[in-house]
């Protein structure tokens, strides 16, 4: 098995909270797991790296526990209902009334008790079994930041900074290489949520939270902002590209190039840099090579290679990005971007601009 999280920087802030618990009380999803939620790109009983696969075997354990108490409560009651229903020539006395029985109040608080304790050790396991393995010496760390309502990747050992859309390469099951998520938090609580690769970790102002992943297999996992943050929590998505080893190496030398500076045949574009680097774009994001150097909002050197934009909201094209750049909170009410207020030509200019930064 794979080495799992270090300790946090702030243990008393870690909150690693088994997603799969939750759905303890839908006791017919048991039923349902290969099939209603088959298509769900969310699907907890589709787990595609080893936290979840620890978490989907305990929820099932969970959701079969919960579903024996179901059919022995559910049948008891039916079996009374029919049992001792209402007759014809039933006379209108009460019956003998029964007051007290201590086999059945001790079955009753016995057993009980017995189940607690055997879902609190197995739960015990499967934490110890993820947060408490040595970190192995070839594991990916990238840092993770939450923003009002963005993503922000960094890649210490690359020098590379990205937002909103997460690569990692694939973990061989035969040589685990696992990728550390480091998590803080810029504003207020967030929570990272990928249900196919691991449990929700909490994102937290001025602590460290630490959590890995290991997809085994090449694809796109999505996820959500699982902790409520304001008024865009909902369009605070997730996505993380797990990468073939060769990919994602390709992936990280084009992300570490200088921000595309060749415009010929579009002078659009020319002219969209110039309009750009003199608005207030310049004082939130970055764009490598430039005078662009801001840090509110995401890096934008490689803005165009990403498929979305708002951290998800709407895919990333020409017309949706006029959009966003004219008023922001035409896609995602509540975002913190303000509208620019540029003049129709400027627009062009600037998105013609943008979406030369491949």
């Amino acid at each position: 098995m794979s080495p799992i999280a270090k300790h946090s920087t702030a243990r008393s802030g870690r909150t690693l909270r088994l997603s799969a618990l939750g759905g303890g009380s839908v006791l017919g999803s048991l039923a349902l797991a290969g099939t209603a939620y088959a298509g769900s790109p969310t699907n907890i009983f589709a787990p595609a790296g080893t936290p979840a696969r620890s978490i989907f075997s305990l929820s099932m354990l969970v959701l079969s526990v919960t579903l024996v108490i179901f059919l022995i409560v559910a049948g008891l009651l039916l079996y009374a209902i029919i049992r001792y229903r209402r007759r014809p020539g039933d006379s209108d006395q009460e019956p003998a009334q029964i007051y007290g029985s201590n086999q059945i109040e001790l079955a009753w608080t016995v057993i009980p008790i017995l189940i607690v304790i055997m879902l609190f050790l197995s739960t015990t396991r499967v934490i110890l079994g993820t947060e408490h393995i040595p970190k192995p010496g070839n594991a990916l760390d990238v840092t993770v930041i939450g923003h009002q309502f963005w993503w922000e990747y960094r890649y210490p050992k690359f020098g590379v900074v990205t937002a909103n859309e997460l690569h990692v390469p694939v973990s061989d099951p035969a040589n685990m290489t696992p990728t550390y998520l480091n998590m803080t938090s810029a504003d207020t609580d967030h929570s990272f949520w990928v249900p196919r690769l691991a449990g929700k970790m909490d994102l937290i102002p001025n602590r460290i939270n630490v959590m890995w992943i290991d997809p085994q297999q090449p694809g796109l996992y999505l996820g959500q902002c699982a902790q409520y943050c304001g008024v865009q929590h909902a369009k605070m998505l997730l996505r993380v590209y797990a990468d073939s080893p060769a990919d994602f190496a390709k992936w990280i030398e084009h992300q570490k190039q200088p921000a595309n500076e060749d415009f010929t045949g579009n002078p659009a574009a020319a002219e969209g840099k110039q309009v750009f680097m003199h608005n207030a774009c310049i004082n939130c994001h970055t764009i490598s090579g430039t005078v662009a150097t801001g840090r509110f909002g995401p890096d934008l050197t490689h803005f165009a290679s990403r498929d979305t934009l708002a951290s998800g909201a709407v895919p990333n094209t020409p017309e949706n990005l006029r959009k966003w750049i004219d008023d922001p909170g035409t896609i995602k009410p509540g975002a913190m971007m303000p509208s620019m207020h540029l003049n129709q030509h400027d627009l062009d200019l600037i998105t013609a601009y943008l979406i030369t930064l491949h």
